[in-house]
């Protein structure tokens, strides 16, 4: 087994962070007789998943979420604020310091594969990370600062690029705070967290403040013991045609975890159900980032530039097989890195009337550079190495340009047209097995094609089409030799090609609601799935996926909001025999639905289900996840000077799997009565945390 044969897909789409596709509107085209004029930019006011994207969006799977809809959904973890994208579920297999666990289209994400994330124009995702490729890591986010999400599914979007071929996020924080607060709460399991901010005028800007902290003891037999620190600042100028903003961020987190454990050995009273196999897992990690971001426009233009600076660090244990390999010590895994980023990305836009015909054409580019000392994997016990496996120097250059063109043919036709080109350098200077090191280049063009008909009756039909991409894991692209047994191996492919289809339809038709349609197919050039023993993933064969998804947000009232979205989805292997194609771990169904009762007495109500299932754990499908379904719901009263809330999780006490996987594990039982050397092959599990309250009292100011 390969080690970090990660292949995992996720390098970096560029982040113009232009606010976005939908910040602005675009013109109808004028008739014959019309003169012409420049093309306008109207703002939009964004009022979350009800504004009005009938005309601007260029699929039925792009979608914004704006603070409305955050203040009142119950977050159990941060992770979860992405389950504002529909069909996408968050787990987490380990403590609450580490990525979350992402399924989206059929996808395994792992902690980010093939989902790119940006937060103020920052990439979110770790390319070559020392736990998995694309490492996607949303603790750092204090969801009571975020203005909104904006998303897109499947590779039609020419300024997405690496790790976008399943979508695409780019969240936003917020500019400045009506009232400044303070936020307290206190729940189970010795849950207790405080959030202040604030925003003060100062020169022509806006300066916001924040700071959260985060103490969690856990559900779990050997206490977690979550210690999270979170800071923001960000100072804002925003003119009207121009602007700028600096953003500053720093996180900080340690915990101890309570990994996946074997079903079989806590239904024979071996383990507890919230038991552990190794009460010496968890870790710590930082990040610091500075970025800036300046944006104008004229009458016929806008563009954008981003810059970034980063640092993050992880030192990671983890042990998911028990006694597998090292029936003394135990199989823990420390996998630990520093990382420097460093970033520039920006867009240019023209409105123009050629020929009659309303055009926009954009041109745009991105350089980042990640700068990754002492990428390590190790075997340890009680987190002290005992056996180094691989210690890394990486350098990864990515540079990428791209243009896109839009035009509006007829009063209710248009096309976006767009064409990317991403470029990659590797280089990995190997200190354990020297013959790893390497150095490799690659490069890829990605076409995107989309057609957009209407609005008839307040709806729109599209027809999307595009080719992504993701990349590999820098060491898996130069590897010659096996670093655990010396054997020669074969290196990777630095960049795997994924295409994919959809069409779709958005409505309005419906006074007060908005719904999308859309049936979509994707292929991959390879396939990633987790392997047990090496706590990571390893590339497979080609694969394909289908499915369908309606979703539906619903405003009849002014104090009633309601939203179900419904994502069914096939992922099968290519080129294998039918009984054995399914790809382990992608879930098939899910579905989430919601209601907010929002009174103007200042009382408030909210209720959400979480639902996935049918989640085969093997190719054959012979050992299947089975569904999950979590019911949260919260009741509050809020004034202009404070607000009261009561949040319960897991309301129905459910103890299905947050996830589950199927590979072998050897107990210390098994050590101690000197059985099952191989181990035992069977559900390997995490189960969701029990019923929980939590209470809030903010404070505004």
């Amino acid at each position: 087994m390969h080690i970090y044969k990660r292949s995992v897909s996720f390098g970096f789409g560029i982040l113009v962070s232009l606010n976005c596709l939908l910040a602005h509107s675009h013109p109808q085209p004028k008739s014959a007789g019309d003169e012409e004029e420049p093309a306008q930019l109207e703002a939009v006011e964004v009022e979350g998943r009800a504004t009005d994207l009938i005309g601007m969006a260029s699929s039925a799977s792009q979608g914004v979420v704006g603070q409305p809809e955050f203040k009142y959904r119950p977050l159990a973890r941060v992770g979860e604020l992405m389950e504002v994208v529909p069909g996408m579920i968050a787990t987490q297999h380990s403590g609450s310091g580490k990525a979350n666990q992402y399924f989206l289209r059929g996808f395994n994400l792992d902690h980010g594969t093939d989902f790119a994330v940006f937060l103020d124009g920052v990439p979110m995702n770790m390319p070559t990370h020392a736990h998995g490729q694309g490492y996607l890591d949303l603790n750092s986010i204090i969801p009571e600062l975020m203005d909104k999400v904006e998303y897109g599914k499947g590779p039609y979007y020419a300024d997405m690029g690496n790790f976008s071929s399943a979508g695409y996020a780019r969240m936003h924080t917020m500019h400045t705070l009506d009232k400044g607060f303070v936020k307290f709460t206190g729940g189970s399991y010795d849950y207790y967290r405080l959030v202040a901010a604030n925003s003060n005028k100062l020169g022509d800007g806006e300066l916001l403040y924040g700071g959260e902290t985060t103490f969690y003891k856990g559900v779990w037999q050997q206490p977690e013991d979550t210690q999270k620190f979170n800071g923001m600042l960000r100072y804002t100028i925003d003119k009207g045609n121009w602007g700028l903003s600096v953003n500053g961020k720093a996180y900080h987190n340690s915990w101890t975890a309570t990994n996946q454990i074997p079903l079989l050995a806590v239904n024979a009273g071996e383990f507890n159900t919230y038991g552990t196999g190794d009460p010496s897992d968890g870790g710590v990690t930082n990040r610091y980032s500075l970025s800036g971001n300046f944006w104008s426009r004229g009458d016929s233009w806008k563009n954008e530039l981003n810059a970034y600076a980063l640092y993050s660090d992880l030192d990671l244990y983890s042990n998911f097989t028990g006694y597998l390999d090292y029936p003394v010590q135990g199989d823990q895994l420390n996998q630990k890195e520093r990382r420097w980023v460093g970033g520039v990305n920006g867009e240019q836009t023209w409105f123009n009337n050629w020929f009659g015909f309303e055009t926009d054409n954009s041109i745009g580019f991105l350089i980042r550079q990640d700068s990754i000392n002492g990428l390590a994997l190790n075997r340890s016990i009680n987190r002290q190495v005992f056996k180094p496996v691989s210690n890394d120097d990486v350098s990864e250059t990515q540079g990428g340009v791209y243009i896109r063109n839009q035009t509006h043919w007829l009063s209710k036709f248009r096309t976006i047209a767009g064409l990317r080109g991403d470029f990659f350098n590797f280089n990995v200077d190997a200190h354990v097995q020297p013959l790893n090191s390497g150095n490799r280049y690659a490069g890829i063009f990605s076409p995107k094609l989309s057609f957009i008909a209407g609005p008839w009756a307040d709806t729109e039909f599209f027809l999307n089409l595009g080719y992504g991409y993701h990349s590999n894991d820098a060491r898996g692209t130069v590897l010659k030799v096996d670093p655990l047994t010396g054997d020669p191996v074969a290196p990777v492919s630095p960049l795997v090609r994924s295409r994919g289809t959809e069409i779709g339809m958005r409505s309005q038709y419906v006074k007060g609601l908005n719904t999308t349609l859309a049936v979509w197919w994707l292929q991959m050039d390879s396939e990633l799935v987790f392997v047990g023993d090496a706590g990571t993933t390893e590339p497979t064969g080609k694969s394909e996926r289908y499915g369908v998804e309606w979703t539906n947000y619903y405003k009849p009232t002014d104090w009633l909001t309601l939203d179900a979205d419904f994502a069914f989805s096939a992922a099968n292997y290519t080129g294998v025999p039918l009984d054995q194609n399914r790809i382990p771990n992608s879930v098939r169904r899910v579905i989430t639905a919601g209601a907010v009762v929002d009174l103007t007495n200042g009382f408030f109500s909210t209720a959400r289900v979480r639902h996935f299932g049918d989640v085969p754990l093997n190719e054959s499908n012979t050992v299947n996840a089975g569904d999950t379904t979590l019911l949260s719901m919260g009741v509050g009263y809020q004034q202009e000077a404070y607000k009261l809330e009561l949040e319960a999780f897991n309301l129905l006490g459910s103890q299905r799997y947050d996830i589950a996987y199927n590979y072998n594990y050897r107990t210390q039982s098994d050590v101690n009565n000197n059985i099952n050397p191989n181990g035992v092959n069977g559900v390997i599990m995490h189960p969701v945390e029990p019923q929980m309250f939590r209470f809030s009292v903010t404070l505004k100011f």
